[in-house]
């Protein structure tokens, strides 16, 4: 059996390529073959404390940190090792091993999977004292270790790595994402509990924003949602919509919470409705978002953050959170940039979705909902107070003219809406994301243009009057061979001052909005550097020779442009997420409706079958009438044949009748011979007496057999007391608890001999029964020959019977033989 100083030894030749070093498969055997003997161990935590010292001296001596092969022997012989290594002990292998193997690029996968696997098996376990710190400083890496998109101070750090550093990075990021999400995805209660817990630091809640956002994407989320529905990071992500002051980390916010709003309506439909209302007055909030005022490009005009601050306060109301909250208000991600409020269209969509009444009466009255509601406002002021409800409506407005009208608003109300059963009660994520996006009259165009498009007919509207028709307006139109096409004016970029047509805006923006093709004439190429404009590089350049100071106030302007990149980037790629995640809930519906599609397919094959069935079936129909018609006709002639019957039956009885006269005027000549042979049975009275003797003689020979059977009922009950006698005498011996059982058997074997005795008694008597039946039928029989002999001359009577005499006594004797016999058997021992 393997020691754990073989072990070591091993692993040392293998990691210092030796000769006679054995293989990586050979040595995992070794280790399996450990940890199976580790159950049989006397002293199992003194044993593994000297595995863990042996390995971690072999580190120390024989580890090259720059060898790939090395770590990747080292990770498989600790994953195996992971049955009987305690969470402490691969806590302290985590900045010598796992964190190392977690950020190299160049590491194989199957190496990358065992560290991940380590370390998620190892946030799995009980031991929450040692674990929880662990689950800790794993998220505080993420957040405050890992590449920080919102960060300035990372982003420059960023521009000067190499490439291998950014790609060590990246994986130290990806790794660490992939494996807080698979933890999330097993314990979601712990691992939400402890992102609650950082996102009380408004420094850390854009990237907690980003890493729920990718929770969102794993395939066991859907087993997580109930979880995280009555979990209390839906109430910080809540506070956080409705306090923060940055656009950037509540717009992120705003596309989660429409991502789990889906998944709330399928796997956690009472806490939808529970905090539906406090979805609408988070849309409230946003449709009241204040745009923040764009700080100055010119590097000359110094840069004042607490200014710009105080500005915003002055040009916007500002609400204050209410005590009891605790809640620390986030003011800005991104320093001085151009603040564009979140966009609420998508949240809109899909609350109009699921409960179109509700959102219709919360535009109505926005404070007026809320307080029937019982909603409580955050804010130390009421709702009335906190919410400018004709900027609600005005916003609102446009959202309704944007969206089709709602069929569940023709036969639903507000109340009705929460009380019953929804009609989206049984659909998937996909399908209410699908219907939901349909409801917007942009997507519902391209739907319908593409639906055109595949039946080979283009959209048309009729006119008022009815005498014609007009191509409908398309968001992706065609291209008109006849019409040119509109050209946007260029701007001039080469003097300071830039002056812009709010047309050319306006068809710039609707041209790119709407998807139609577009033909850039004159691409523009971006930068070198990926982060200042060309404007800057000429301001820059125009203001070098000014003095020293101008530098700084130049870096002021870098870092200003970064942060804009920067929240530009975060944006996009927030967006492209959404767009990923809505494309895939679209893709899992567009295969429901293929599926959907087959079995319409199959059905109608089903039809068709079922119709030819029925033709065939009809057809079998025809032919049965036409057979019951024969047989109707057949019933006819049977029945005239059976009439026929019955008058030739009558007939017969006639003739019956007729000789049944004949017979009884027989009968009555047979009578008056009975008369005659009566004088004869007289005759033969004495003979009849001697057989009444000699019966009497048999019934006599009967009781006797009783007597015996009787003797024989005694020797039967004597044996029996025998058989017990020597029973006691053989059972002395045996203990008190087998006598008793003993007892019971001959109790038992005493029933069944009477049982047999009865039996017995039941037969002879049976037997007696049948022979004096028998008896009597010989009587008639001699009463019926005397009668006979009488027309017999004297001499054939007499030796007659003697003859009958002499059977008799034959049959005597045989009887007597068989009484003995029935004595034998009655005497014979069982």
């Amino acid at each position: 059996m393997p020691t754990t100083a073989a072990l070591t030894r091993s692993l040392s030749f293998l990691l210092e390529k030796s000769a006679d070093a054995p293989s990586l498969p050979e040595i995992l055997h070794l280790v399996d073959e450990l940890v199976e003997e580790s159950k049989s161990w006397a002293d199992v935590d003194a044993q593994i404390t000297q595995l863990e010292e042996e390995l971690v001296a072999l580190h120390h001596a024989a580890i090259d940190y720059s060898s790939v092969d090395q770590l990747e022997i080292f990770l498989a012989c600790l994953f195996h090792l992971e049955r009987i290594l305690t969470p402490s002990s691969v806590i302290s292998w985590f900045d010598l091993i796992l964190r190392p193997a977690l950020r190299e690029p160049k590491l194989p996968t199957a190496a990358l999977n065992y560290a991940k696997e380590l370390i998620i098996s190892t946030l799995q376990k009980p031991d929450e004292a040692v674990v929880g710190g662990f689950r800790r400083r794993l998220l505080e890496l993420y957040l405050l270790d890992a590449f920080n998109e919102g960060s300035g101070g990372d982003a420059l750090e960023w521009a000067e790595l190499t490439e291998d550093e950014r790609e060590r990075r990246r994986r130290w990021k990806s790794n660490l994402q992939d494996i807080l999400i698979a933890y999330g995805s097993e314990v979601p209660e712990e691992f939400l509990t402890e992102v609650n817990q950082q996102f009380q630091t408004p420094s850390q809640r854009l990237q907690l924003l980003i890493l729920l956002n990718e929770f969102t994407s794993s395939s066991k989320f859907c087993s997580t949602v109930p979880v995280l529905a009555s979990h209390k990071i839906m109430t910080s992500l809540a506070n956080c919509l409705f306090l923060d002051n940055s656009s950037t980390v509540c717009t992120a916010a705003v596309r989660l919470t429409v991502k789990f709003i889906p998944y709330f309506a399928v796997h956690a439909r009472p806490t939808l409705k529970t905090t539906f209302p406090q979805f609408l007055a988070i849309l409230a909030r946003i449709m009241c978002w204040k745009e923040r005022v764009p700080a100055t490009n010119n590097p000359l005009a110094p840069h004042d953050q607490e200014f710009e601050r105080e500005l915003y306060r002055e040009s916007s109301r500002i609400l204050y959170p209410r005590p009891e909250l605790r809640w620390e208000r986030l003011e800005m991600t991104f320093i001085a940039s151009t603040s564009t409020p979140p966009n609420s269209r998508q949240f809109f969509t899909i609350l109009y979705y699921l409960y179109p009444s509700n959102v219709l009466k919360f535009i109505r009255g926005p404070a007026t909902y809320l307080k029937e509601v019982e909603l409580e406002s955050p804010y130390t002021v009421d709702w009335n107070k906190a919410f400018e409800e004709s900027e609600v409506k005005r916003r609102s407005e446009n959202f309704v003219r944007e969206h089709i009208c709602h069929p569940f608003l023709i036969w639903g109300t507000a109340a009705k809406e929460m009380t019953k059963m929804e009609f989206w009660n049984k659909y998937d994520v996909g399908r209410i994301v699908s219907e939901a996006t349909m409801l917007d009259i942009r997507y519902l165009c391209i739907g319908l243009k593409e639906r055109f498009k595949l039946e080979g007919r283009e959209p048309t509207l009729t006119g008022p009057g009815g005498s014609g028709s007009t191509s409908a307006e398309d968001p992706e139109g065609e291209e008109d061979p006849e019409e040119p096409a509109q050209f946007i004016q260029a701007i001039d970029l080469s003097n300071r001052k830039v002056v812009i047509s709010l047309q050319d805006m306006i068809e710039a923006s609707v041209a790119l909005k709407t998807n139609i093709d577009i033909d850039i004439l004159k691409p523009v190429s971006a930068p070198k550097s990926g982060f200042i404009s060309n404007e800057a590089k000429t301001s820059a350049s125009e203001q070098e020779p000014t003095s020293s100071g101008d530098d700084s106030e130049a870096a002021s302007h870098v870092i200003q442009t970064i942060n804009d990149l920067q929240r530009e980037v975060l944006l996009l790629r927030n967006e492209l997420n959404f767009e990923l995640w809505h494309s895939r809930e679209n893709s899992k519906h567009i295969g429901r409706l293929y599926e959907d599609r087959i079995l319409m397919r199959t059905a109608e094959s089903e039809r068709q079958g079922l119709y030819n069935k029925l033709r065939r079936y009809r057809a079998q129909v025809v032919n049965l009438e036409t057979e019951l018609r024969d047989h109707k006709q057949q019933a006819a002639s049977a029945k005239n044949g059976y009439a026929d019957w019955t008058r030739e039956l009558q007939e017969k009885m006639k003739e019956l009748r007729e000789d049944k006269k004949r017979l009884l005027a027989d009968l009555a000549n047979a009578q008056a011979a009975a008369k005659d042979l009566k004088a004869l049975y007289e005759a033969q009275g004495k003979r009849l007496a001697e057989s009444i003797n000699d019966n009497f003689t048999l019934k006599a020979e009967k009781e006797e057999n009783k007597q015996e059977i009787a003797r024989l009922k005694d020797y039967e009950r004597q044996i029996e007391e025998l058989t017990k006698m020597r029973q006691v005498w053989e059972d002395d011996s045996r203990k008190f608890t087998e006598r008793g059982e003993e007892l019971d058997r001959l109790h038992k074997a005493n029933e069944a001999l009477q049982a047999r005795i009865t039996e017995l008694e039941r037969v002879q008597t049976n037997e007696a029964d049948a022979r004096d039946d028998d008896y009597r039928r010989q009587i008639q029989s001699l009463e019926l020959r005397l009668a006979q002999m009488e027309a017999i001359s004297e001499g054939d009577a007499n030796q007659r019977l003697v003859d009958e005499n002499a059977e008799m006594k034959s049959e005597i004797e045989t009887l007597h033989g068989v009484v003995a016999s029935l004595k034998e058997q009655m005497g014979r021992p069982e």
